[in-house]
């Protein structure tokens, strides 16, 4: 039972169908919802349909079959597990059915009894060409049952047998002029029977007449031991129909027990439905393998549909972005070419002022060139020739008297001292590392250095 979430029960009327919806994760069924429509209406999808969520929500659909449909027998067998059970019930089938076995669809309930090393087993027989016109109108509202129940089955475990008796159960088994008689002897079920008020006639000896026969084939078999007391159990509408005849033919106090509900019939159901062995079951095996894979596939087509869905979204998502993008992008295109010419214009301004700029520079440049050589020049030594090369380089060429090398030395090293606006004029890194000489005429020292600009770049 822990291993249900969820019952529903369902009761498929003529002129009206009821759904039932129970709690069943505490251990115990608490109705949640009820549904009553039409029998030509389909049931609400979300109280019915399996989900995705059935795979660890398990929800069970139970179906209640019609009661004339089904033949009740009661057997007595010795105590067995479900197993063995089912096989010695299969044995006697021939013999129990009062249907054909190629037509026929069974199962069995095992009902309790008081002591003895027998077991009370009721067999349920339905015909299967009903069971199948029963489901495919199930079908067509949407409901796919996964068991096939009868409602009087836990009506009489609903009223506990507390002595030796007859208990009467007008409707139990369809019909308005029908009863269900349930008789109990020793603590243990021992006999099913249908009984009938005639339309015509005297209900009173009708009603006897079916009673005592039932009572003599009890006292045949043996179990009927001692005379019935008897028990009607119905509704007061009913109880006011039946009652008086059989108060009249049986000529016996009638003892008159007022039934569960009918919600209560169906949380009863849901529970022992719960609990039942899988092979207990009225529906057809075919049925239900057919329901299961229908599930399945239901949530594989499912399952590709979200991913189609997300798919699809996905795509969706990916074409906003992209024709966002692509309108973003053709606004600064578009941006760009009216700006282009006006672009292009400030470019070529751009490049005049820095070839204007570079003009200047380069002239102060020389000119401080210029100025550093005149201030550090020793009279004792004679320029012969001053080049600004590239707008960074400054080569001089020039004459000593013999021997004053040092003089030379010294001008040069002066130079690369020298500073413009508290900035080194020359970079020494670059510059050569000392002058070079050679000889000139009338034995003169010839002398030449180039020294590198550093504050001015040209580019």
């Amino acid at each position: 039972m822990s291993r249900w979430h969820s019952c529903n029960v369902l009761r498929a009327a003529a002129d009206r169908r009821q759904l039932w919806q129970f709690d069943a994760r505490n251990g115990q069924f608490v109705l949640q919802r009820e549904h009553t429509g039409a029998p030509d209406q389909p049931l609400p999808a979300p109280l019915v349909q399996k989900t995705w969520r059935a795979l660890w929500q398990p929800r069970l659909n139970v179906a209640w079959l019609p009661p004339e449909n089904v033949f009740l027998r009661v057997v007595h067998l010795p105590k067995a597990d479900f197993a063995e059970t089912l096989g010695m019930v299969e044995l006697q089938l021939e013999k129990l059915s009062p249907i054909p076995l190629t037509q026929v669809v069974w199962s069995i309930q095992p009902f309790p009894q008081s002591a003895g090393e027998l077991q009370t087993v009721v067999v349920l027989f339905a015909e299967r060409k009903v069971v199948e016109e029963f489901l495919g109108q199930l079908e067509q509202t949407g409901y796919l049952a996964d068991r096939l129940e009868l409602p009087a089955l836990d009506l009489l475990a609903a009223i506990p047998a507390r002595q030796d008796g007859a208990w009467i159960f007008p409707e139990a088994l369809g019909g308005h002029r029908n009863a269900l008689v349930a008789w109990w002897y020793g603590g243990t079920l021992q006999n099913l029977n249908l009984i009938s008020l005639p339309v015509e006639g005297d209900p009173a000896t009708a009603v006897r007449e079916q009673l005592l026969q039932i009572a003599w084939a009890g006292e045949l078999e043996g179990w009927l031991t001692s005379p019935p007391t008897w028990h009607l159990v119905a509704e007061r509408e009913l109880a006011a129909e039946w009652e008086p005849p059989l108060r009249q033919g049986l000529d016996a106090p009638i003892e008159v027990i007022a039934p569960p509900s009918t919600a209560e019939v169906a949380a009863l159901t849901a529970q022992r439905a719960a609990n039942a062995e899988p092979k207990s079951n009225l529906l057809p095996h075919e049925f239900a393998t057919r329901y299961q894979q229908q599930f399945v596939d239901r949530l594989w087509m499912r399952g590709l549909a979200a991913v189609v869905g997300v798919y699809l979204v996905g795509v969706l998502i990916y074409m906003l972005a992209l024709g966002a993008l692509y309108w973003k992008t053709r606004s600064v295109e578009n941006k760009v070419a009216s700006l282009a010419n006006t672009y292009t214009n400030a470019i070529q301004l751009k490049a005049r002022y820095q070839v204007l700029k570079d003009r200047q520079e380069l002239k102060f440049a020389a000119l401080d060139c210029w100025k550093a050589v005149a201030d550090v020049l020793p009279e004792s030594l004679t320029l012969d020739s001053f080049k600004f090369n590239d707008g960074r380089r400054l080569s001089l060429n020039g004459t000593a008297p013999g021997g004053a090398d040092k003089a030379v030395l010294e001008f040069y090293d002066a130079l690369r001292k020298i500073t413009v606006n508290g900035q080194a004029l020359f970079d020494p890194a670059k510059s050569d590392p000392a002058p070079r000489y050679g000889a000139g005429p009338g034995g003169n020292l010839a002398w030449n250095f180039t020294l590198e600009l550093k504050r001015v770049e040209v580019q």
